[in-house]
């Protein structure tokens, strides 16, 4: 089963996807925003690092990639669509996801290792999870404030400590279908013991479980 990792300019955590996808046995494939076919892939997921246009606001240009066209039909098709930090950002731009990503509540940067707590297992990120079960991942953002006024999110993650005010304390939210999840912290950050942590794996192979068909 295929995963496509989109790059957009000033993505730059593209390659850690591929990494630890392949990791895990998992196959991943770069793909760049402009392409327009993503017909051998069973799944998509849109990394960290920053977009074009994210100067004007985070995801709102890199929604209109071309793309964006394939990943709209891979989460209507029901196959897994992930979406971490940045691809946070602009799956909520893009209306896969409800709510917005706003700057943190002290406008600040944050990096470092977070503790989050699964909140919901019936999704393509958390499959492998247990509810309660707390992670640690690391958290590498200024705009992870997620808000949603119609609180019809479906929160999937929650911060232990929230460190950046997000609205119910959500750290990763799904749609309603469960098969688009995005995600702030960074799983494919924390797949080694030497890196702080080897937690993100869970996470990473629930969503590469849900690549095959059920």
């Amino acid at each position: 089963m295929r995963t496509a990792v989109v790059q957009f300019p000033g993505t730059n955590c593209e390659h850690d996807v591929v990494e630890a996808v392949t990791a895990l046995g998992g196959s991943a494939e770069l793909v760049w925003h402009r392409d327009t076919d993503l017909s051998d892939f069973d799944g998509a997921i849109l990394p960290g690092g920053f977009a074009h246009g994210d100067y004007l606001r985070t995801g709102a240009i890199a929604r209109f990639s071309p793309v964006m066209t394939e990943v709209f039909r891979l989460a209507d098709s029901g196959a897994p669509v992930l979406g971490i930090c940045n691809g946070f950002q602009i799956l909520c731009e893009a209306g896969l996801l409800p709510g917005a990503l706003i700057a943190n509540r002290d406008l600040a940067f944050i990096c470092r290792l977070v503790e989050v707590e699964v909140a919901d297992t019936d999704t393509v990120l958390t499959r492998t999870a247990t509810v309660g079960q707390r992670i640690r991942i690391p958290l590498n953002s200024y705009e992870g404030n997620w808000v949603d006024p119609t609180r019809r999110g479906r929160v999937v993650l929650r911060y232990v400590d929230d460190p950046n005010g997000s609205q119910q304390q959500a750290a990763a939210v799904a749609n309603d279908r469960g098969n688009v999840v995005g995600v702030m912290p960074h799983p494919e950050r924390a797949i080694h013991d030497f890196l702080g942590s080897s937690d993100g794996n869970l996470l990473l192979e629930g969503f590469l479980h849900s690549l095959a068909p059920a």
